[in-house]
């Protein structure tokens, strides 16, 4: 086998995984992972392993493979990413979002921030150790799973409840949103490594009135109680509610900047991060959002119910506050019902696998300060630690100051720099070496 160089592949790869749609628009309509997962297994045979291609549905595909370690006696690390992406407007784009045009030094496209470019990553560094014939230290299982953009009912739960035997010995996993750069100065970058995630409550809020004549009097009319409901909800001022993971980072950042933190109010401190502030400020306290509306059906009839959706996200410990908060926002002739619901996550910023990840980093990036923080959204780590997995977020990019990558999650002309793709390589490699 000829042996391979994960930096110089990593950008194609990237390139290849972009220019395969895997919309998932959460309707099980689109065109599904199977093509992606199809791809992803080819490279991973081509370097000796036996992946698997698991179909939850029609196209619903994910890819299972296990490296042996050198001591498979020891407990597993599993690496997982997700092939599916969001929807686009392709005309809202610079460069089409299925091109994974390589331009600017960059790489473009749905899913060169989410997360196709982990995915890349993940391949080339796999390949290039494979080719060579390095194993690492303990067995890792490599899972690339389908629909994570909608909750994983086809991609990791469906693993979890239906083929959790292949996942067997693996008590830690790495996954996404985590490892990347955020400048301080010239010298200087926090990387931020996902500990824990908010909780999520996609809700569907029902008013129940009186139907009648648009030209009648009406106290009981559904809509009008659905605004005001919204309306609450909309308006609330959640308070701040800070966790363990948000207090450490709130302390690391500040020794970073040399900044007095005053813990009543921080709000004050997260102004100093700039684009950041946005994805930090929403793990400060629980969240709900309203995100569509609905109800009627003629302008002069008033409907009998009405409804409307609201993304709620609850702090690790939080969640019980956060729904008799939403049930008293509501009043007496609204109700709730989940459309998805599932848990909050948090785990601790030490032991030997969070000591690997920042001295990888510190090796790569003499400027390297490792942060814990909370992510305000969701990934498939929710259902891996159904088996008792304990994760953190680390697909590991060194990013120009200038870049808002937070922005990019779900937003238009994602990118990835093609630097940061070679640098997240060799940081996994030696995150591997060391794990």
């Amino acid at each position: 086998m000829a042996v391979l160089d994960g930096e110089d592949e990593v950008a194609g790869l990237c390139s290849d995984l972009i220019r395969i749609d895997s919309t998932n628009a959460g309707d099980n309509a689109g065109p599904g992972e199977r093509a992606a997962a199809e791809y992803v297994a080819g490279k991973l045979a081509e370097v000796g392993l036996e992946p698997r291609i698991l179909e939850s549905d029609d196209r619903r595909a994910n890819v299972i493979a296990r490296i042996p370690g050198e001591d498979s006696s020891r407990d597993a690390l599993l690496l997982h990413g997700h092939l599916d992406v969001v929807p686009f407007d392709a005309d809202d784009w610079t460069r089409h979002p299925l091109s994974g045009e390589i331009a600017d030094g960059c790489v473009w496209g749905r899913g060169a921030v989410d997360m196709k470019n982990m995915d890349a990553m993940i391949l080339a560094v796999v390949r290039q150790r494979l080719s060579e014939g390095r194993r690492p230290p303990r067995d890792v299982v490599l899972a690339f799973t389908a629909d994570e953009e909608s909750g994983g009912a086809y991609g990791a739960q469906w693993l979890v409840e239906n083929h959790k035997d292949l996942f067997d010995g693996c008590t830690e996993a790495i996954g996404e949103v985590g490892g990347f750069s955020v400048s301080l100065d010239e010298a200087r970058r926090l990387y931020l490594i996902e500990t824990a995630e908010k909780g999520i409550a996609w809700m569907r809020l029902t008013a129940h009135g009186r139907a009648g004549h648009g030209s009648m009097l009406n106290t009981k009319n559904a809509i009008t109680e659905l605004a005001e409901a919204v309306g609450r909800i909309g308006r609330y001022e959640w308070p701040v509610r800070l966790t363990q993971t948000v207090k450490t980072f709130l302390a690391e950042m500040s020794e970073a900047l040399a900044l007095e933190l005053d813990l009543d109010d921080v709000e004050a401190t997260m102004v100093k991060l700039g684009p950041l502030a946005r994805m930090i400020g929403a793990t400060l306290r629980n969240t709900a959002n309203p995100t569509m509306l609905g109800g009627g059906y003629k302008a002069n009839v008033i409907p009998q119910t009405a409804t409307a959706y609201v993304d709620g996200r609850f702090l690790p410990g939080y969640e019980d506050e956060f729904f008799q908060t939403i049930d008293e926002l509501l009043g007496p002739n609204v109700t709730r019902e989940f459309v998805y619901h599932d848990i909050a996550l948090e785990t601790g910023f030490d032991g030997p696998l969070v000591r690997a990840m920042a001295d990888a980093l510190l090796a790569e990036d003499p400027g390297a300060v490792a942060v814990p923080y909370t992510l305000s959204g969701g990934t498939d780590l929710k259902a891996f630690s159904q088996l008792g997995m304990r994760g953190f977020g680390f697909a590991p990019l060194r990013l120009p100051a200038d870049l808002d990558f937070s922005g990019m999650f779900h937003g238009v002309d994602e990118r990835v720099p093609v630097d940061s793709l070679r640098f997240g390589v060799r940081v996994l490699d030696r995150f591997l070496d060391g794990c």
